[in-house]
C-alpha cells in the first residue's frame, strides 16, 4: 500500500520501497508550484517502486504525467533510479548537482569490466585477501542494473535559489555522501509556524537516527587525494548554522532541533577517529582496520557487499587522519600500511 504523508504548506511524502535493503524506502517529497508538482528524489528504478510512486502521486490529487521537474539530492539509485522514467512520462527537467553529474556520465561511459578491475586493483592495495578480491575478476554480463542512470538536464550552482514558480527552494551544497550531494532549504515560515528558518530537505546528509556512510569518492580515471569525511564535517557546520525549523530527510522521519543532531554526528566522527588512532598503535592495512572497527554487528556477520564498503568507510577516515597529522602511511609497505603519529 502506498503510504502517503501531508506535511502542510504543499509539501507531501511518498514512501518508494528499496528493494532488498534495510533501509527500506526512501521518502520521495512532492512540492506543489505554480507550474505542477516538482519531486524531490524518485526511489529505485524497480517496477514495484514505480507503481507505488504512481500510486501516491494519484493519492496526491496529480500524476507522473503531470510532474513538473525532479529536484535529485544526490546520484544514488535509490534517489535518482526512477528520475528516467519520470522524464519520459511527463517531459519533466532533471536537476543535479554537476559533481555528480559528472558520476553519472563516468558510469554510463564506463565498461562494467572497467569498474570491476578497478574495484579488484583498490581493494587488493587496500589489503582486501584473495577470496574477497576474486568475485570481482570473474566474467559477467555486459550489461548491469543500475548501469545506465539518467543524465540530468541542468546544473544546480551552490545557493540556487531554484526555479520553482511560487517556492523558495534554496540548493545547499552539502559534500560528503557523494561529492555533488546538496540539501533543499525551503526558504518559507513553516506551516505549523514552528520556530526555525523554514525546513530543510536533506537527502542523505543528515538523518534522524542513521550515521550516513562516508567514503571514498570513486572515480578509476581520477588520482586526485580527496577527503570526503573533511567535506561531509564541513558541510555539517553549514546546515547547523542554518537552524531550520524542521528537516525532512529522505529515510525514516522529519525531525526538529537539526543543530542538536549535527552536534552529535561531529561528536561521533571525532570519537570514530579517536579510537582509529589507538587501533592504529600498530601499523594496520585499510582491511585490518575496517576489521577492528566498530560496526552495527561483528564483522564475521558483515555480508560481502557490505565490507567492501566497510573499507571505503575506513578508508576515508585514514585519509581525515592523514590530513589532520595523525597519522601517516609506513613508508615501503605493500599492500599500505597506517600507524598513528
Amino acid at each position: 500500500m502506498t503510504q502517503v504523508t501531508d506535511h502542510g504548506g504543499g509539501v507531501r511524502s511518498l514512501r518508494v520501497p528499496i528493494p532488498d535493503n534495510p533501509l527500506g524506502h526512501t521518502l520521495v517529497y512532492v512540492v506543489d508550484t505554480d507550474r505542477g508538482p516538482v519531486l524531490i528524489d524518485t526511489g529505485w528504478d524497480d517496477p514495484e517502486s514505480w507503481d507505488i510512486l504512481a500510486q501516491g502521486l494519484t493519492v496526491c490529487g496529480t500524476s507522473v504525467a503531470e510532474i513538473h521537474g525532479v529536484v535529485v539530492t544526490h546520484h544514488h539509485p535509490d534517489h535518482h533510479g526512477l528520475s528516467g522514467r519520470v522524464r519520459e512520462a511527463s517531459g519533466a527537467w532533471i536537476a543535479m548537482h554537476a559533481a555528480d553529474t559528472a558520476v553519472v556520465r563516468r558510469t554510463r561511459e564506463a565498461r562494467p569490466e572497467h569498474w570491476f578491475s578497478y574495484m579488484a586493483a583498490k581493494l587488493a592495495a587496500a589489503g582486501a585477501p584473495e577470496e574477497h578480491i576474486a568475485p570481482l575478476r570473474a566474467p559477467r554480463p555486459r550489461t548491469l542494473p543500475g548501469l545506465s542512470p539518467a543524465l540530468p538536464d541542468r546544473d544546480i550552482a551552490p545557493g540556487e535559489l531554484l526555479e520553482l514558480p511560487g517556492r523558495r527552494l534554496r540548493a545547499l551544497w552539502t559534500p560528503g555522501h557523494t561529492p555533488g550531494h546538496v540539501c533543499l532549504h525551503l526558504e518559507e515560515t513553516h506551516p505549523a509556524e514552528l520556530p526555525g528558518r523554514g525546513r530543510l530537505f536533506s537527502g542523505d546528509h543528515l538523518l534522524p537516527e542513521i550515521t550516513p556512510h562516508i567514503g571514498l569518492y570513486e572515480d578509476p580515471d581520477d588520482t586526485t587525494v580527496t577527503d570526503p569525511l573533511g567535506d561531509y564535517l564541513d558541510s555539517l557546520e553549514r546546515v547547523g548554522r542554518l537552524a531550520p525549523a524542521e528537516v525532512l530527510p529522505a529515510h525514516q522521519h522529519p525531525f526538529c532541533d537539526a543543530a542538536a543532531r549535527v552536534r552529535e554526528l561531529l561528536t561521533h566522527h571525532e570519537a570514530r577517529l579517536t579510537a582509529l588512532l589507538a587501533l592504529l598503535a600498530e601499523p594496520l592495512t585499510p582491511w585490518r582496520l575496517a576489521e577492528r572497527m566498530e560496526w552495527n554487528r561483528p564483522w564475521e556477520q558483515i555480508p560481502y557487499g557490505s565490507r567492501t564498503i566497510a573499507v571505503s568507510e575506513a578508508e576515508a577516515h585514514l585519509r581525515r587522519l592523514v590530513k589532520l597529522g595523525r597519522a601517516e602511511a609506513v613508508p615501503g609497505s605493500d599492500p599500505v600500511t597506517y600507524v598513528a603519529v
